[in-house]
């Protein structure tokens, strides 16, 4: 049998093969954001939300999705859109990028991937052959009803917020 994949403080970690589609109330949750502050899903009621998953802080890939993300914010927040990263990294993880890159919207933690499993963005990868079980790159585009309008999984890092704004029907 292959090793079980183990989380934060050796826990146990499980693969989820649940994919959320456009029309589900999304999974509400709570967790620390860059600052160990509370962030909780359903206090944005009234706000659309985009909440992205990606797999690491301090990555190649996963900068560029957040630094694509912050140069976009303007114009996100101005259509009325409130930005949330998600990853499994610690706070001080999140707190280094957030420094390093000026990022001005919110990084949470989830070490424990709970939150990542509820949505569908962690389960088996596949990389250069080998799989593995890990964070699958995925973004939710939720209304102010906190319904999911948009499911996008295994998205790309370079790109993905210019096709995400074209979906959304934002100018590029």
């Amino acid at each position: 049998l292959p090793p079980t994949p183990r989380g934060a403080r050796g826990s146990a970690l499980t693969m989820t093969t649940t994919r959320l589609a456009p029309g589900t109330v999304a999974p509400d949750f709570t967790l620390p954001d860059q600052d160990g502050t509370p962030v909780t899903l359903s206090a944005l009621r009234g706000q659309k939300v985009i909440l992205y998953f990606y797999p690491a802080a301090m990555t190649p890939g996963c900068t560029t999705q957040a630094c694509d993300f912050r140069d976009s914010l303007p114009s996100l927040q101005a259509s009325g859109y409130v930005v949330l990263g998600v990853s499994k990294d610690e706070v001080a993880k999140l707190a280094k990028l957030r420094d390093a890159d000026h990022l001005t919207f919110p990084l949470l933690s989830d070490v424990d991937t709970t939150v990542h499993q509820a949505y569908g963005a962690w389960g088996e990868k596949v990389n250069y052959g080998k799989t593995y079980t890990g964070t699958i790159r995925s973004t939710f585009v939720i209304d102010e009803a906190g319904t999911i309008t948009m499911a996008l999984y295994n998205v790309k890092a370079t790109g993905h917020v210019a096709m995400l704004r074209r979906k959304l029907g934002l100018d590029a």
